[in-house]
């Protein structure tokens, strides 16, 4: 419309005010201190600007905020400056809410939403070539290797001196009766053999070296059926262990803190859904507990678990328990610094934002 651009074009300089966002609004500051701001925002306002020839001062929102409504209706952040007339655009990535459509005019949305995800760190599987041997701790091992060695060093003491070994007999009595004295090689490798299928070679011949023996049998049996226990409950946990894939799954753990920006609309949507849960919670008890109703009509309404689901109000505690992140590069930041994926920080926010998403999108209706 040409009337609308002459409209525009008689203004020659504009006050603009955004949010710092990647990609959309990214400031950089060189060595002599002048501000630069690119990203996509800035390309699409250049782009208008040299269509309808008019030029702009932009700066950025107190505290970096898009703002929000408190208590007694007052607005802040990037809301407020366009409200109070300080700016006369607005340049950022702002959802569309009934609230902001009241006091704000906005465009037609140049980027399409598609509800909120989850950002969480990526779930790296160990693999491990020894992946067998976490089956019990490394002191369990220890153990048994210290128990292995001390029975094969008996074995081959009692053999050495008891008074009815062959040790005690001349090499000609030994040679006729073709046996000889075991060695500590011999013993380690019986006690090794003597616990698998194929068991053992010749074995001791003294008293002391038979009880010595069952003792390490008796051993031996209880660390391999331990052994081969302890390994298939591992194997059947670690096949188990499913990942976060939606919002109820991030409520039902508690190693993962989560949030999201502290005045965004994600944040709005989760406090609007805990207090809608509020406000039923408190009809209910009032309904429900009222002394004017009958022994019959309290009947009716006696239920064994509570009716409501209450699954936002934990949410929204746990939230604020966890700290909302103020910009997008802290709740990042927080994300990356995470342990695991199983410990650590996981940010709600809007789709699209970033490359990579865990499970699916939710809250489809913030968006329009």
């Amino acid at each position: 419309n040409l009337k609308n651009i002459d409209a525009v074009s008689s203004r020659t300089i504009y006050k603009v005010v955004t949010v710092l966002q990647q990609p959309f609004v990214i400031k950089t500051v060189d060595d002599t201190g002048y501000e630069n701001f690119t990203g996509y925002c800035i390309d699409l306002l250049n782009g208008i600007s040299q269509i309808a020839g008019f030029e702009y001062e932009i700066y950025v929102a107190p505290d970096n905020s898009f703002g929000t409504m408190d208590e007694k209706g007052k607005w802040g952040g990037l809301i407020k400056e366009l409200m109070d007339k300080k700016a006369d655009i607005g340049l950022t990535s702002l959802s569309i809410t009934a609230e902001r459509e009241i006091v704000v005019e906005f465009t037609v949305p140049y980027y399409d939403l598609v509800g909120m995800s989850i950002l969480m760190k990526r779930h790296n599987p160990k693999t491990s070539h020894f992946k067998f041997l976490t089956a019990m701790e490394g002191d369990v091992w220890l153990c048994v290797l210290v128990t292995y060695v001390f029975a094969s060093f008996l074995l081959w003491m009692f053999d050495r001196l008891s008074p009815r070994t062959l040790v005690s007999h001349s090499t000609q009595e030994l040679q006729l009766l073709n046996q000889e004295s075991l060695s500590l090689k011999d013993c380690l490798w019986f006690c090794m053999t003597s616990l698998t299928p194929q068991g053992g070679e010749s074995g001791p011949r003294n008293l002391p070296g038979y009880i010595t023996l069952g003792t390490w049998w008796l051993f031996g049996f209880i660390i391999i059926s331990s052994y081969t226990a302890n390994l298939a409950a591992f194997l059947t946990v670690s096949r188990m262990d499913t990942q976060i894939q939606s919002l109820s799954d991030l409520a039902k753990q508690s190693g993962i803190r989560y949030a999201p920006i502290n005045g965004s609309s994600g944040m709005t949507y989760f406090e609007r859904m805990a207090d809608i849960e509020q406000r039923f919670h408190d009809k209910w008890l009032n309904l429900t507990f009222r002394e004017e109703l009958s022994d019959r009509e309290r009947a009716m309404f006696a239920v064994w678990e509570y009716p409501i689901s209450s699954k936002y109000t934990r949410l929204w505690k746990a939230m604020k328990e966890a700290g909302l992140p103020s910009t997008q590069e802290e709740a990042v930041e927080r994300v990356l610094a995470s342990k695991s994926s199983t410990d650590g920080f996981a940010y709600i926010g809007w789709r699209r934002i970033w490359q990579t998403t865990f499970g699916h999108c939710f809250a489809k209706e913030l968006t329009h």
